[in-house]
């Protein structure tokens, strides 16, 4: 039988043909554009069975067709509120498919005239041209998809005093309608705010794991890109997926990359995609069912304009784990391995371990034991590996005895003294400062002055029980000083109306003295909380008052 083998002529014939019925595929299947009074008739007779946005236009899919009209022109609420409506951050699909065919119909073509020309180096031009675009990153696209966690709180240990402020966030996300009928606005970003390895991110997917929601993760580094306008335009289809998934989450992690303080040295791509994302976050309604959470360990350096009201309007502050929550984290590693060790123990003798730290320190004394053929960890195991976990952390949150009796004075005066000159905060720790301390926009010099006396409180403790003064003093004596010289050179709170040279050092002074006088008729009260900061690690201003309570 003899093959058939077309001619030129033939194939160009046969190309022209599949040319004219991609073409009419297309008319065919095209929207027809209407006006506003059409798509009030579809509306109000529920034809509409479902929508999509696309580019600027809805697509609205009916019994009688499909139909087009721009998308401002209508009210896109309403129409979710009935029917389904996607979010297509694609062109249409249509003519996407119809050039894809006609550019391989012509790459074909291509080949087929390179091939009677004989030209050998096409194909190793062509290999060089398609590394040269990898390499570029033109050719790379990066896809955005929700994931789903499977992660609850429950599986998170020590975090307690998150969860409540986050279980009305689940609550949101699990029965927006409840909320949205009250009229109720939840915060459209929330700010976890901590020292790093504390559990951020577990705390994020923790969420959209109680919540049973879609969970969007981007790092902030992920939208500083070398090529101009690329971050914002990968912040734009962040928030397009997550609109489109909603009820959702969108985690940003190390947000500061991203959300920088503009000023300084002039970043044009960064400013681009911050300004992208205080855009998105005030394109919000309120019933859009996106809740934004993000996490940081510098919040001084990300931008005000964040922070401020409808944006990332909660912040939480996540501080390094107490006693309980450590003996909480370490049980919950050890539950799969066969151990000996009395977990409150584990947990005094890490004193300033974050909840990754934690997790290195169980793991590394598993490794010990099985380095000694031993079945079982035992403490000597813990002993043995706290110095390695310990290696390239700060050896100022590492402990010894008098040490932690010395911190337990510096800390326990300054949280006295913070309570008892109505200073706000949340709770002193061991191993940290105050976990919430608010800055009023109007101040008077007295409460100024209060503020440096808080600061210098820990100084003035360690002369009265020690005698001494030591080196843990130096974050608070230069916040003290700044403080000062604000006073005298920004708000003329010295002596004169222009300051002088010893202003700040009789600042200084005058509250150093207060402070001193003050501490040494409380020092009943101090001695409490002073074993109470020992024992807990942590001291609220609840335990502050119920200790008082007991002695006035």
């Amino acid at each position: 039988m003899r093959l058939f083998k077309p001619t030129k002529l033939q194939i160009v014939i046969i190309l022209f043909a599949i040319l004219a019925l991609l073409t009419t595929y297309v008319f065919i299947k095209s929207p027809r554009i209407v006006n506003l009074h059409f798509y009030n008739e579809l509306f109000a007779n529920k034809q509409i069975k479902s929508a999509k946005i696309s580019d600027g236009e809805v697509i609205l899919y009916t019994d009688k067709g499909i139909f087009s009209i721009a998308k401002d022109g209508i009210n896109i609420s309403e129409l979710m509120y009935f029917v389904p409506v996607d979010v297509d951050r694609r062109s249409n699909i249509d003519e996407i498919i119809c050039l894809f065919l006609l550019l391989m119909l012509a790459f074909f073509c291509f080949l087929y005239y390179l091939k009677t020309k004989h030209v050998p180096s096409f194909q190793n031009n062509l290999l060089t041209s398609k590394n040269a675009a990898v390499e570029d990153g033109t050719a790379l696209g990066n896809v955005i998809s929700p994931s789903v966690s499977k992660l609850k709180f429950s599986d998170v240990a020590g975090i307690q005093s998150v969860k409540e402020e986050l279980n009305e966030i689940v609550d949101f996300l699990k029965k927006p309608s409840v909320y949205q009928n009250m009229g109720v606005k939840l915060p459209r970003g929330v700010l976890l705010v901590g020292p790093p390895g504390v559990g951020k991110t577990m705390i994020a997917k923790a969420v959209a794991g109680e919540a049973n929601v879609p969970f969007f993760y981007q790092s902030g580094a992920s939208f500083v890109q070398i090529y101009v306008g690329m971050g914002a335009k990968r912040v734009r289809e962040l928030f397009s997926v997550a609109k489109s998934n909603a009820p959702s989450i969108v985690f940003i992690d190390e947000i500061d990359a991203a959300g920088k303080a503009r000023g300084g040295l002039r970043n044009d791509e960064r400013e681009a995609t911050l300004n992208q994302l205080l855009t998105e976050m005030d394109g919000f309604e309120d019933n859009t069912g996106v809740i934004v959470i993000a996490a940081t360990n510098r919040l001084e350096m990300i931008d005000e304009a964040l922070l401020r009201s409808g944006r990332f309007d909660r912040r939480i502050f996540i501080s390094l784990p107490d006693l309980h929550d450590r003996e909480k984290i370490i049980a919950s590693y050890l539950e799969d391995k066969n151990h000996n060790v009395n977990v409150t123990d584990i947990a005094k003798m890490s004193v300033g371990f974050s909840g990754a730290a934690l997790s290195a320190l169980v793991n590394e004394a598993a490794i010990n034991a099985i380095r000694r053929e031993s079945r079982m960890v035992e403490i000597q195991d813990f002993l043995a590996v706290r110095d390695k976990v310990l290696l390239g952390k700060r050896r100022l949150v590492h402990y010894s005895e008098k040490e932690k009796n010395i911190q337990a004075v510096y800390q326990a005066a300054k949280a006295l003294c913070a309570y008892w000159f109505e200073i706000d905060f949340d709770k002193i720790s061991l191993v940290g400062n105050f976990t919430k301390e608010l800055d009023k926009e109007i101040e008077s010099k007295s409460e100024i002055m209060t503020k440096i006396k808080v600061s210098l409180a820990g100084i003035a403790a360690s002369r009265i029980y020690f005698n001494e003064t030591y080196s843990n003093s130096g974050e608070d004596l230069s916040k003290a000083r700044q403080l000062a010289g604000e006073m005298v050179e920004k708000y003329a709170m010295g002596d004169r109306l222009l300051p002088t040279a010893g202003d700040v050092e009789s600042i200084l002074s005058f509250c150093l003295n207060e402070v001193s006088e003050f501490l040494e008729g409380m020092k009943k009260s101090l001695d409490l909380l002073v074993l109470t900061l020992l024992e807990e690690e942590t001291l609220t201003k609840e335990n502050i008052k119920d200790i008082l309570s007991k002695i006035f």
